[in-house]
């Protein structure tokens, strides 16, 4: 992988980020969260009072281990399953779809056997397309560079 363009959605600047490990659990775990996509970032802004979009460059470490679902599969569905139940993974970055609100509910109504396995794929497309970057230790955080904050209008 070459040098990419990152966003991360804040309430402030993140020049230095760290791995968040906050009470709700996440997609792809305790991380630190970024998309290709900056109008998802934008998205990700807007839920706080000040809406900031960072920017960074980002060089992958080949050394780093790396997986990245380039589609939502059931090793997708999965994988996320196993983090939102809080368990953990020895990823350094993990790279695929989102799983928005809508999404996991979807995946709770999975979970607790409401529906089947089919009835979540059917259910599962999305609106718009989503993607995300967790950055998942102090390693994979060094592949980051920022660049810019700047403010978005509500």
């Amino acid at each position: 992988m070459g040098k990419m363009t990152v966003y991360h959605g804040s309430y402030t600047t993140v020049r230095q980020p760290d791995i968040i490990k906050g009470k709700n659990t996440k997609d792809f775990g305790p991380g630190f969260y970024c998309t290709i996509i900056r109008e998802q970032a934008v998205r990700w802004a807007k839920r706080y009072r000040t809406s900031i979009v960072n920017s960074y460059t980002v060089r992958m470490d080949t050394r780093l281990k790396i997986l990245e679902f380039t589609e939502m599969t059931d090793e997708w569905l999965d994988f996320i399953i196993h983090c939102r139940q809080g368990k953990s993974h020895d990823y350094d970055i993990v790279i695929g779809a989102m799983a928005n609100d809508q999404i996991y509910n979807f995946i709770s109504d999975y979970i607790d056997g409401i529906i089947t396995r089919e009835q979540f794929w059917i259910m599962a497309k999305f609106k718009y397309p989503t993607h995300q970057i967790n950055f998942c230790s102090p390693a994979a955080l060094k592949c980051l560079e920022f660049v810019s904050s700047e403010e978005v209008p509500k």
